[in-house]
């Protein structure tokens, strides 16, 4: 009896000794900043099950962005070609990688990726989420040309990485997957949504002559004829994410969606770009051809090529163009300036 009694305080006093398991800690969620305009005219953001936004995941994000540990020499980080002063786009037409080696597309800026909602991404839209297209630049040859293994082993051996890891996904081994949904979070903070046309629909300023006529040219069918591509004052994204042939060229060395889909049908469709941030991302077009808005504007004034997949949007394409006078191009440029967002390429807490 003294036996079992002496037992039983025993096992009392290791249980009482024990240490406790060390808590899990668990990430903060990260409150997205929706824009006025986005929550009166747009559904909700794309915020998957599988990735929510905590403050830990979205600054170690950033920290990647930044960090030129995901190349394969260590010397490109994403924002050696994205970058925040240009609506995190490149000034370059085109851009080299770690080699020195170019590819055959200008640089997309990255904004409002939360409400892509067919969420297909890249001027082609061969990748199906934020996840996926953060992936590829990594490995890509003529990009950062790294090794996936190789860049997890130095994340895995960096003083900082591990416990960074750790706090916005719960464990301490770091692999791909988790370095993209880290990007992506933070991609998805990438909110533009202060440009004074913003401003003007808020009824916080005033347009001037020369821009409200430049934004009844854009909405005019037989002037500008812009909208249906690019939205208007009732979609704050200015794209409509969708793949059209806007008449750049009469054949293609570039199939674009075409190439992805194998429809010869999608040949020479490209994505929409959104209208924000001109001010800051130029060169224009997939292929960076355009160095000014006026040459924009003049492609689709007089200078369309016909081809056999050429958007019907495009409907005076047989007379070149739309055939702006040059007051209306000069108030369509004036309107389009409007949609730049000076608050977005400052926020500090998108840069390094």
């Amino acid at each position: 009896m003294k036996n079992g009694i002496l037992a039983l305080f025993l096992c009392f006093l290791l249980a009482n000794c024990t240490p406790k398991e060390e808590e899990i800690y668990t990430p903060i969620p990260y409150n997205i900043n929706i824009p006025t305009l986005f929550q009166e005219k747009l559904i909700d953001p794309i915020i998957p099950t599988t990735n929510p936004l905590t403050q830990e995941g979205v600054a170690l994000g950033r920290k990647l962005f930044f960090d030129p540990i995901l190349s394969g020499d260590g010397s490109q980080s994403c924002a050696t070609c994205h970058n925040p002063k240009n609506a995190f786009s490149d000034k370059r037409q085109f851009s080299p990688g770690i080699e020195g080696k170019f590819g055959t597309r200008n640089v997309m800026p990255l904004f409002n990726l939360a409400w892509n909602f067919d969420e297909k991404f890249a001027w082609d839209g061969k990748d199906f989420s934020l996840e996926r297209q953060a992936f590829e630049p990594v490995t890509n040859p003529i990009e950062m040309h790294a090794n996936w293994q190789n860049v997890t082993e130095r994340l895995q051996r960096h003083p900082e990485y591990p416990l960074l890891f750790e706090q916005a996904f719960q464990t301490l081994k770091i692999d791909s997957t988790l370095v993209t949904k880290a990007l992506a979070q933070f991609e998805r903070t990438l909110i533009s949504g202060d440009s004074k046309f913003d401003k003007f629909l808020r009824g916080e300023t005033t347009l001037t002559t020369e821009e409200q006529n430049g934004f009844d040219v854009f909405m005019d069918e037989a002037k500008g004829d812009c909208f249906h591509c690019h939205g208007s004052n009732n979609n704050p994204l200015w794209t409509d994410n969708k793949f059209h042939n806007n008449g750049l060229d009469s054949s293609f060395s570039d199939l674009g969606l075409g190439a992805v889909t194998g429809d010869p049908a999608d040949n020479g469709k490209f994505k929409s770009p959104s209208l924000r941030n001109l001010a800051f991302t130029a060169p224009y077009m997939h292929d960076g051809r355009f160095a000014t808005l006026e040459e924009v504007i003049n492609h689709y004034s007089e200078g369309l090529q016909f081809s056999s997949t050429i958007d019907p949007l495009m409907k005076k394409v047989n007379q070149g163009g739309v055939g702006l006078s040059a007051k209306d191009k000069a108030n369509l440029k004036a309107f389009l300036l409007t949609l730049s967002d000076t608050n977005f390429v400052q926020n500090t807490s998108f840069q390094e």
